[in-house]
């Protein structure tokens, strides 16, 4: 079985969640089995161990969880995009729409280096909003987007064209 046909098997449908009519994909299943974990990991080192990244920046909160051991496994630093608020010492913010109103991402000013190769990682990719915006505030700061990854990607949502202004290196590791 493929990695993305284990992926496929293993994320949790959840009906009705957040609301009504929504289809949510849970990746926390993934977490329950450690082997299925790693291999996820290894993968993602495998697709950008030659690709000069030199940090990896993870969207709250879901891109923590995979984001940051793929930084340590590539040996650079990891970034932590927040919602306005979480961050304790200086940041910077970027303030951007949402289909039901909006919402304030930030970083701390010292997280990255002007002119740093920086991969977007999240868990989802649905309409772009939040990766748009990660992408947004990377810029602000002075960094190159070397790229996006996600583990699951909505394709109905065409997500990707959003963030194609940004890069055109997306990795989605499940399409649904």
């Amino acid at each position: 079985m493929t990695l993305e046909e284990r992926l496929k098997s293993t994320i949790r449908d959840v009906p009705n969640f957040p609301k009504e009519g929504i289809m949510f994909k849970d990746i926390t299943t993934i977490m329950l089995d450690p082997v299925l974990s790693n291999d996820v990991i290894d993968e993602l080192v495998n697709i950008y161990k030659d690709q000069n990244i030199e940090a990896v920046a993870g969207i709250e909160s879901r891109g923590f969880l995979f984001g940051y051991p793929l930084a340590i496994k590539l040996g650079v630093p990891f970034i932590l995009i927040r919602k306005q608020g979480k961050l304790p010492y200086k940041k910077i913010s970027y303030d951007y729409d949402l289909e039901y109103g909006s919402a304030t991402i930030e970083m701390h000013t010292d997280a990255m280096s002007e002119g740093q190769r920086v991969l977007i990682h999240d868990d989802l990719l649905a309409t772009g909003g939040s990766a748009s915006a990660a992408a947004n505030l990377i810029t602000k700061c002075g960094g190159v987007v070397a790229g996006f990854n996600f583990l699951v990607s909505l394709d109905f949502l065409n997500g990707e064209e959003k963030l194609k202004e940004h890069s055109h290196n997306i990795v989605n590791l499940v399409r649904f």
